[in-house]
């Protein structure tokens, strides 16, 4: 008996269902015109973002091996040598388009569009005091 009882109130729950089905949700989508604006957004932030990215160049860091071979981060990025640099804390960036190359410390910043190099401190500084003057 009551596994009829379950199976009957099974069959009318079902048949709730397309009443339901029926309720007017409202648009759950965007419109055409919406869809599109929103599209075309996006692909420009897209591709600010990439000139944005392309323009800086940051040498993170260099290492230069026994054996000759040497490699720099740029951008977080390894990038391996087989040359050995003349100045393990400078790195020396072929410049673009007939522009002279540019030599970078290790940790700054090259903005290859106004053709500025930043420092990782910026105003600041570091002071060292030696060991016996503590």
């Amino acid at each position: 008996m009551r596994l009829a009882n379950l199976f009957l109130a099974g069959l009318l729950g079902l048949g709730a269902v397309p009443a339901a089905a029926q309720e007017n949700l409202g648009r759950l989508f965007l419109m055409p015109q919406q869809r599109q604006e929103l599209d075309r957004r996006r692909q420009a932030n897209i591709q600010e973002s990439a000139v944005v990215a392309d323009s800086f160049v940051t040498i993170n860091g260099q290492v230069s091996r026994s054996s000759g071979k040497s490699t720099t981060w740029i951008n977080g990025v390894p990038q391996e040598s087989t040359r050995k640099p003349q100045d393990p804390a400078r790195v020396t960036l072929p410049g673009a388009e007939g522009k002279p190359s540019v030599n970078l410390k290790i940790g700054q910043t090259l903005d290859k569009v106004r053709g500025e190099v930043k420092d990782g401190l910026g105003e600041g500084r570091i002071a060292v005091q030696p060991v016996g003057k503590r």
